[in-house]
């Protein structure tokens, strides 16, 4: 892991990441000149480079801010463990939260807010309706590397009010073809918890074209907690008893002049989906019952019910210049089709008629809700260095076009829950930057210029069937960020920058839950959208044998959001509030030698919202910001640790540790206006886990690996858990162990 100067600042109007795959393949094409000598030495060094927000390779020790570039060695590492596709963000990143150890991400928030989630630049999931699945949407071995820029940033548009996290596929690295071939089987030894995967990539690089292909199935069992108790189905759609299938195909061709120009296009076609074997048995908390017990699992199967399932179908084109007028010419189309289908529920909110005093429970059915979601986007940018002739100055811009459109419905009975809605942007930028020394200042601008627009609808039953007109909403923003590092010697640099994000709330909850008689789309107020920013300070050093990092940060929202449970209803209701989140990060790597290397991270996060907003007649004002942010939002405190002992050429030991400090928050305010009371308090139970791998490659035989997950048995409820929402009373998962073998060739 590196946490290193760099960040959302440079960033916030730069463009589509799509063009990172280009510009590890082809540096040389994305440079203004094709001569040698005039390539920036680290324009190839994935180390030194990101490309998640912008167009061109941009060296990070010229970025102010703060990033970590989760490499491809430390993706395998977790990999050996689990197959979850954010566990390796949770021990590599400092202010990512837990993970969730299912296919729904609830709470796995980065610095306490939702993060736009990339796959080669594209959206996961859509802002519109949040529905918590867009972390898993391919399989971790196509994934070569992980970018992540910590913090709101407005670089790829709406939706990353937390940060950008953008997974980069696999690239041929070495002329020829290049095979590889990987089956893993896992177990907890508990019944039905075995677990399989085969995949295989075929990477082919020749002269001016070349193309990688990914398949790969993953079998899952059930999950057993240390206590040999059955985990709970997660509500919002587990990875256990499910199996997922990933194609992956990617090619490109450069032509041209010295093969200036590029050609390139992807296609990804994602689909887990559960078995349908098990089904939910709720259990109880402490104080509520005798016998206090988590969430399990039965054998079963809700009749009428359909599998959960997450479906994302995306295609990406990417055409590049790289002496086009004097400079980089990047052109980026690309079309997402994604599906989140959630398990079987019974609640009130699913019924066909008002569940009151005349309600007849043999009338009570079961219903499964269904998120649908397109988008379109056009990504066209131009980067040139030297502008006007002056040395070290570049300017960076663009206009990104994008439609997003999206709905959620009852699927078994075909009920709108979450009528259409279409939202349509245009957002130019401009961007600079100069080097004057050591020093690098940054600055630069964007438009956002959108419009929701969402059809009439009449809400559910349990909403009193109520009509809603729909109409138009149109959001327009100016966003600005400015920043500069101070490269003071070759291994120490200090940073400072400001910049803002834009993102749209859940706008599918306030939708859903209008249960008041005429009512409008364009007069609700909870749909404005979430303006973030940032202010960040931290230094960096970098030696011959390690690196060590931190930043603090301040970030605030005047209109923010949080999450909650309407303890009368059950169901989530979308808070808008003013917030503001502080928070400490600091990580390092140390080799002590050839042999040994040890790393480390530390994050802390606190963050405060206010009890009330302000009222919509001007009565009153917003409350004052004294309630605490909740584990629904902001993490614990965390430290992560991992030592990796080389033990000879062909083999190594890896062994992790990640611990969730214990955490105690409280708060309390009085409104003056009408005397009103209000008060938090919660309560959460830290615990560490461990994690071991231990690799061993045979010469012209493969790479065998043991995997450890959980390696001391620890019974463990997770954080998010251990607050009273919906059904989320989930154990973690116990100690299991994965036999992986991989052959190339």
């Amino acid at each position: 892991m590196k946490h290193v100067p760099a960040t959302f600042g440079v960033f916030l109007l730069a463009a589509a990441v799509s063009a990172s795959v280009h510009a590890q393949q082809a540096a040389a094409a994305a440079e203004p000149a094709p001569a040698a000598d005039s390539q920036p030495a680290d324009a190839t060094d994935l180390d030194a480079v990101i490309v998640t927000g912008s167009r061109s390779p941009k060296a990070i020790d010229k970025i102010p801010g703060a990033i970590t570039l989760v490499s491809k060695e430390e993706i395998k590492n977790t990999l050996a463990v689990t197959e979850d596709a954010t566990a390796v963000l949770a021990r590599t990143v400092p202010g990512y939260a837990e993970s969730s150890q299912a296919m729904s991400n609830s709470g796995e928030t980065l610095r306490g807010r939702i993060a736009l989630r990339l796959f080669d630049g594209v959206p996961q999931g859509s802002p519109l309706r949040e529905g918590n699945r867009n972390a898993t949407f391919t399989d971790m071995g196509i994934v070569d590397r992980i970018e992540v820029i910590n913090g709101p940033s407005a670089s790829e548009g709406i939706g990353a009010a937390g940060g950008i996290i953008n997974y980069i596929s696999s690239v041929p690295q070495k002329e020829g073809n290049e095979f590889r071939i990987l089956t893993r089987y896992s177990t907890q030894f508990g019944n039905d918890s075995s677990g399989w995967k085969v995949g295989a990539n075929w990477l082919h690089k020749q002269e001016n074209y070349d193309f990688v292909v990914g398949l790969s199935a993953i079998d899952r069992g059930i999950s057993y907690d240390a206590d040999g108790r059955r985990v709970g189905m997660n509500t919002s759609g587990s990875v256990s008893d499910s199996m997922a299938n990933n194609l992956f195909l990617k090619g490109g061709i450069n032509f041209g002049e010295d093969g200036m120009q590029r050609l390139q296009a992807s296609y990804s076609h994602f689909k887990i989906e559960g078995n349908g074997d098990y089904i939910q048995v709720e259990g109880c908390r402490p104080g509520t019952c005798e016998n206090p017990v988590t969430n399990t699992s039965e054998r079963g199967h809700i009749f009428g019910s359909k599998a959960e399932f997450n479906d994302f179908e995306q295609l990406n084109l990417l055409y590049s210049h790289g002496d086009f007028l004097g400079g980089t010419l990047m052109m980026n189309a690309y079309w997402a089709d994604q599906a989140m289908r959630y398990l079987p529920e019974n609640g009130d909110d699913k019924q066909l008629v008002k569940v009151d005093d005349d309600f007849d429970e043999a009338d009570r059915i079961y219903d499964q809700s269904e998120i649908d979601s397109k988008k379109y986007g056009f990504r066209p940018s131009w980067t040139r260095g030297s502008l006007f002739g002056v040395e070290g100055l570049e300017l960076r811009a663009g206009v990104d076009f994008v439609k997003d459109e999206a709905q959620q419905r009852l699927a078994l009975t075909n009920r709108v829950w979450v009528p259409p809605m279409k939202y349509t942007s245009t957002a130019p930028y401009a961007q600079l930057s100069y080097d004057l020394g050591p020093v690098t200042f940054s600055g630069g601008f964007r438009r956002e210029d959108g419009e929701l627009k969402v059809d009439s609808y009449t809400t559910t039953a349990f909403r009193n069937s109520v009509f809603v007109q729909g109409g138009g909403v149109e959001y327009t923003e100016n966003l600005v960020n400015f920043g500069s590092i101070w490269r003071i010697t070759d291994e120490w640099s200090v940073f400072a920058s400001y910049g803002e994000g834009f993102s749209l709330p859940n706008i599918g909850i306030p939708l859903r839950n209008i249960n008041v008689p005429g009512q409008s789309v364009d007069r609700i107020r909870d749909i404005q959208p979430i303006i973030v920013d940032n202010r960040e300070y931290g230094f960096n050093w970098r030696g011959d044998r390690g690196s060590f990092g931190g930043s603090y940060y301040d970030s605030r929202s005047p209109f923010g959001t949080s999450l909650s449970v309407d303890p009368e209803t059950n169901d989530y209701v979308l808070n808008r509030a003013p917030t503001r989140i502080k928070g400490v990060e600091l990580s390092g790597e140390w080799r002590f030698n050839d042999q040994w290397k040890a790393s480390a991270l530390y994050s802390r996060i606190r963050g405060k919202t206010a009890f009330w907003n302000a009222d919509l007649e001007g009565r009153y004002p917003a409350g004052g910001l004294n309630k605490p942010i909740g584990v629904s939002d902001i993490n614990p405190d965390k430290i992560g640790a991992s030592v990796t002992w080389k033990f000879n050429p062909n083999g190594d030991v890896t062994l992790n540790a990640t611990k969730l400090m214990s955490r105690d928050l409280s708060g309390e305010d009085v409104r003056e206006f009408d005397g009103a009371t209000y008060s938090f308090e919660e309560h959460t139970d830290g615990y560490t886990l461990f994690d071991l791998s231990v690799n061993y490659r045979i010469e012209n035989v493969g790479r065998f690996t043991v995997g450890i997950e959980n390696l001391t048995d620890k019974q463990y409820i997770l954080s998010w858990s251990q607050v009273d929402f919906f059904k989320n009373y989930f154990a973690g998962r116990g100690r299991m162990v994965s036999l992986t073998y991989e052959y190339t060739f």
